[in-house]
């Protein structure tokens, strides 16, 4: 029986330890072979080179202004859309008339894909056809259409928004679901305790809502630190390559420059960064639910 449940258990976990190797291991060995070798785009292997390819990447130019501009898009991104997404779940918290329907208006624009949604934006942001771009204009708030994608700020600002809009609903469910797994008695047994409604958030409300707060704030941080689509569509990386990520970056070396050597190193080093931030946020909670 024992070794009939094993066999079992195989059986089932099977087409998923296959499906991983295929689609995740050996295309990971794949791009460590690339990394340690002179491989470009369309002439395949040529060879061992190893370091160079690791030393290109910290050696050019762009590489450096496109960590900072990343970790400043993650931060305020995370800040901004993890406070909305939490205010949007307190909002709809309680089942009255009409909370279904904000749930739905708010999540409706996750179902949206984000290529699809970015080419939306770059359409309301053109200051040729985009109505965004002319409404300062016929309010008499400027004299000419503004171009939200023309400076380094705005473009920056106006991909938050971008974000914020297409993901806050996704959040707000996680936080939403969170929110209902605390029971009422929590809540009930505060008041009779005279606390107010600032002091049950913070001394109830955020502490149980923990877990949920950390599953967004990882998804949101890893997320966001693999930004491409929106920037891609939007802004192509300007102005003068000041909405450049680090995602792009490797595009750039595999498509443009023909060198999936440098790409694929360029790749190594932002997934042991990723495993490296995702270890320290777990260890982080650890402590605090120790704590």
């Amino acid at each position: 029986m024992q070794v009939s449940r094993k066999v079992q258990g195989l059986g089932y976990a099977a087409p998923t330890a296959l499906f991983v190797a295929v689609f995740f291991l050996l295309p990971l060995l794949l791009v460590g072979q690339m990394s340690l070798s002179d491989w470009p785009l369309l002439a395949g292997d040529r060879g061992a080179n190893a370091p160079e390819n690791y030393t290109d990447v910290t050696d050019g130019t762009l590489f450096w202004p496109a960590v900072r501009f990343t970790l400043l898009y993650t931060a305020i991104v995370t800040v901004v859309l993890l406070g909305l997404a939490l205010l949007l779940a307190l909002l709809v918290q309680e089942s009255r008339p009409g909370a279904g329907f904000y749930r739905t208006v708010y999540f409706l624009p996750g179902a949206l894909g984000l290529a699809s949604a970015s080419l939306l934006f770059w359409g309301l942001y053109s200051p040729t056809t985009g109505p965004l771009s002319r409404l300062p204009q016929h309010l008499g708030l400027a004299d000419d259409p503004v171009s939200f994608l023309g400076t380094p700020t705005s473009a920056l600002l106006s991909t938050v928004f971008l974000v914020v809009w297409k993901f806050a609903g996704f959040y707000m469910l996680i936080l939403l679901v969170g929110l209902q797994r605390i029971p009422h008695e929590v809540y009930e047994a505060a008041r009779m305790d005279g606390a107010s409604r600032a002091q049950t958030f913070r001394s109830i409300t955020l502490p149980l809502l923990r877990p949920s707060l950390a599953l967004s704030l990882l998804l949101c941080v890893t997320g966001s630190l693999l930004a491409f689509d929106q920037f891609f569509v939007l802004t192509k990386g300007g102005p003068d390559n000041s909405t450049v990520t680090v995602v792009q970056l490797i595009y750039r070396e595999a498509f443009q420059r023909m060198d999936l050597g440098t790409a694929a190193a360029l790749s190594i080093v932002v997934l042991a960064a990723l495993l490296l931030l995702n270890a320290l946020q777990f260890r982080g909670l650890r402590h605090a639910d120790e704590s």
